[in-house]
């Protein structure tokens, strides 16, 4: 998909859909035709071995950068750091769907693991969101991966999507909070707790810019970032024909092939090192729908795009999944 320029205004209003979101019928269609692709299902077997030498060469670079300059430290953490960090994350995100082990409380356990780099306790919590964006995409008040209302009122031109992208994280993490929230259980409080001893120890051991390398890479890495632009990607409505869209860019190797957005959302049950033989196997399901081969690209066209914002995002109420259901 190339970007255009479009001319007119922003929308004032979601994309509204009265229909099913589009993903349970194309599984059904896939593998009516191609049953082949349920052997696909299951854990990465490879999965821990990533996780844990991202997560120790992370640690050992923010020990390494314990005497180091603030320049170096922020160059490093957007230029390396960052992509690491973010690595993490959709490691914690292939884990909330069980994808390493066949035991749901091994993954959990993982997840906390994958999040020590981070900085900040998220595994848990992203989980029990993250599993209704895909029960419930779009569904008004409960994805919780759509923006609020207030934001897109808000952010309306070039300059406040550019803060908005660089602040994105923030929103991703605060918005559940004052729109949702859940009450945090046992496991929040086992993910808060370690997450906090490892912090203590690193600024204990090793000083305030080893632990603030590990925040820079967690917050410029979800910013104005190549890798978080899957965050705009993945949802944002460029097509008001279509409301998910997947990349099939070069940076898919580090970032778990969260790229094949469609083919994840039709099969979450597949692995990320899995997904593009489910586009292989049923190429004529996916090469008709837009694509992107750059998520740079993709910010620019987000904050250059004066028709894009906020507001750009497919919903549907409550009310007409509940008449869809009930059919």
């Amino acid at each position: 998909m190339g970007f255009e320029g479009k001319e007119g205004a922003m929308a004032t209003d979601f994309f509204w859909s009265y229909t099913d979101e589009p993903h349970a019928s194309r599984r059904r269609q896939i593998l009516s035709q191609y049953p082949q692709i349920k052997q696909l299902f299951g854990p990465d077997p490879f999965a821990f071995l990533k996780i844990a030498a991202v997560v120790l060469l992370q640690l050992w670079t923010a020990t390494f950068l314990h005497n180091a300059s603030w320049v170096k430290i922020l160059i490093v953490a957007y230029f390396f750091g960052s992509f690491l960090n973010h690595n993490l994350f959709l490691a914690i995100h292939e884990l909330s769907h069980n994808l390493a082990f066949l035991t749901p409380v091994y993954n959990r356990w993982l997840g906390i693991f994958a999040n020590l780099p981070i900085g900040v306790p998220m595994s848990v919590t992203f989980q029990k969101y993250h599993l209704e964006h895909h029960r419930y995409q779009g569904v008004d008040e409960l994805d919780m991966d759509v923006p609020s209302l207030t934001e897109a009122k808000v952010v309306r031109n070039t300059v406040s999507k550019s803060i908005w992208v660089v602040l994105q994280l923030f929103f991703y993490a605060l918005r559940p909070l004052f729109l949702k929230p859940k009450p945090p259980g046992i496991w929040e409080f086992i993910n808060l707790t370690i997450q906090l001893a490892l912090d203590a120890a690193i600024v204990c051991f090793f000083g305030w810019k080893s632990f603030s390398y590990l925040i820079l890479s967690t917050f410029v890495g979800g910013g104005m970032h190549p890798m978080a632009g899957h965050f705009i990607s993945e949802h944002y409505v460029f097509n008001p024909d279509q409301e998910t869209y997947s990349y099939y860019g070069p940076l898919n190797l580090m970032t778990w092939s969260v790229g094949y957005h469609n083919e994840h959302h039709d099969f979450p049950r597949i692995p990320g090192s899995k997904l593009h033989k489910v586009r292989e196997i049923a190429p004529q399901f996916y090469e008709d729908l837009d694509s992107y081969q750059s998520w740079s690209q993709v910010i620019y066209m987000y904050v250059m795009d004066r028709t894009v914002g906020p507001f750009s995002r497919m919903k549907r109420s409550l009310s007409v999944l509940d008449k869809n259901k009930s059919q």
